[in-house]
């Protein structure tokens, strides 16, 4: 059963509220149809009323069991107000500028599910990722030790032809362009926490490069993988957290077993990894879009990672069915935290 369907069965029985800041798009509306008719929660949209059920209606959609926002005439704006000119970076801005950032949209999200208005967000439907994802970095608090926040995408195959059960997890496909060993080590940290939240399995964690296992890195990019291999396993050591981590590995000889044996590649991660660490953003982003055109696997995300609340920044071009799997995630993502940071529960594993 693909990894969309068993987190709505979750769903079913936790529903969430998912905003989405964008809410008169019409993939948005679709979306959030879908999201009712199968009975996992209360979407939000936030926009023009009229616009909205405009748009809904030339498409024939119910909006019963959908709630609708205007964040200008909004009771919680004094609020939410006050809980945007509590973030340091915002202290000094005027009553005017606060009051014209609380009534936008982008903004109104985030902090609707800051004040427990909802339990997440999925933005990026008609902006470029700048514009979408500003306002969630400037509003939404990071994880404690955790200093970097960067995203997911999920691969989902028809046929498992890799990862666990067909699954695979990408990162960073969409934040930080050139990261650091110490930011690739966190995002591994993040991704495979979230993955193992996901999915109930303990991930196993690939950091990628040209090479695999070589004994003299002189390239610096092959040197900041291997580097970042060892900083991770040193985090999930310090946090005893069953994370199964290595690198560096070529993509073949991390998700395909006959290739990492040929290369005397052994562990639990070679020829067996369902959650990829690409090197930089481009790597990330050209890896994830060929992977989606070439073999039609089911994409969803991108998940930021390394916020305290669920939150998504998706392609403009995605379609209705690829935000609703995103909306399911983030709804997932939101129904127990304590699983994504175990280092504040003991119990973990």
């Amino acid at each position: 059963m693909p990894l969309i369907d068993l987190l709505s069965d979750r769903l079913k029985r936790h529903p969430k509220r998912v905003v989405f800041p964008e809410g008169s798009d019409p993939r948005i509306i679709q979306a959030a149809r879908k999201f009712v008719l199968g009975n996992l929660g209360v979407p939000i949209l936030l926009g023009d009323r009229s616009r909205i059920k405009q748009n809904a209606e030339v498409l024939n959609i119910n909006l019963k069991g959908i709630r609708i926002i205007e964040p200008s005439r909004s009771e919680e704006l004094d609020a939410f107000a006050g809980l945007l000119s509590a973030i340091p970076r915002f202290k000094e801005s005027s009553d005017e500028a606060i009051d014209t950032m609380v009534k936008n949209p982008r903004y109104f999200a985030p902090l609707m599910v800051m004040n427990g208005n909802a339990s997440g967000m999925v933005a990026g439907a008609t902006l470029n990722a700048i514009s979408s994802l500003r306002p969630i970095l400037q509003v939404m608090p990071r994880h404690s030790g955790i200093r970097t926040v960067s995203s997911l995408q999920m691969l989902d195959f028809e046929e498992p032809v890799a990862g666990l059960d067909g699954v695979l997890f990408l990162a960073d496909c969409a934040v930080i362009p050139s990261p650091t060993a110490q930011q690739l080590a966190d995002m591994a940290m993040t991704t495979g926490l979230l993955a193992r939240h996901l999915t109930g399995r303990t991930p196993r964690i690939a950091f990628l490069s040209y090479t695999s296992k070589s004994e003299n890195a002189i390239d610096p990019t092959v040197r900041k993988m291997v580097e970042a291999t060892a900083l991770a396993r040193t985090m999930a050591d310090n946090r005893k957290v069953a994370l199964h981590i290595d690198g560096e590995l070529q993509v073949d000889a991390a998700i395909q077993k006959p290739t990492a044996d040929l290369k005397g590649l052994t562990g639990e991660v070679a020829g067996q990894a369902n959650v990829l660490i690409f090197p930089d953003l481009q790597a990330a982003n050209i890896g994830s879009k060929l992977a989606q055109i070439l073999t039609g696997a089911r994409t969803y995300g991108s998940l930021l990672t390394g916020l305290t609340f669920p939150c998504a920044e998706i392609s403009r071009g995605a379609s209705a069915h690829d935000i609703f799997g995103t909306a399911v995630m983030v709804g997932a993502q939101a129904t127990d935290q304590r699983y994504l940071h175990p280092d504040q529960e003991p119990s973990w594993d």
